[in-house]
């Protein structure tokens, strides 16, 4: 496959797989480590969406799924399956160390290391995905933090975790 056909195709999974995991897992619905209201209320106060803010600020405080993406998948390139189930194991201990009290990241470790098994049979290789998430999370947290926000706000109302106003 094309390389970068392979990390555009990559990035969408990637950045699929990690927004719905933490949206399902209700990153978006409150602070579940320190830090977390803070970035939401900075996020919120430039005009973006506090569900989303605290969406980012997840993310950015503790290994969620966006992270779990990226272990498992550097994981899955130098070992393969075991890779990928090292990673979640290594995700699992750094949400304990956090004091996260979820799991998505440990989710998105394991996903991910089921989508680059099944991928693998058309052409797609873990350094695709490990570009692909360098690109999704770019896309959430690096871009624009403000409109991020407000396309996470939307998403976590579609599943019911928008935070509680």
């Amino acid at each position: 496959m094309n390389e970068i056909i392979g990390i555009i195709v990559a990035s969408v999974i990637c950045w699929l797989n990690f927004v719905i995991i933490d949206t399902y897992f209700g990153l978006p619905q409150q602070p579940g480590v320190k830090g977390v209201q803070t970035v939401g209320d900075s996020i919120e106060k430039r005009n973006g969406d506090i569900a989303g803010g605290f969406f980012q600020g997840n993310i950015l405080c503790s290994p969620d799924a966006s992270a779990g993406t990226l272990i498992a998948s550097i994981g899955y390139m130098i070992l393969g399956i075991p890779g990928g189930i090292l990673a979640a194991f290594f995700v699992f201990m750094g949400n304990r160390l956090c004091a996260d009290p979820g799991y998505a990241g440990t989710t998105g470790s394991l996903t991910i290391t089921v989508i680059l098994f099944v991928c693998s049979f058309v052409g797609l290789t873990p350094e695709m995905f490990i570009a692909g998430i360098c690109i999704a999370i770019l896309t959430i947290q690096g871009i624009d933090q403000v409109r991020a926000s407000i396309i996470l706000g939307k998403i976590a109302k579609k599943f019911n975790r928008h935070a509680k106003e």
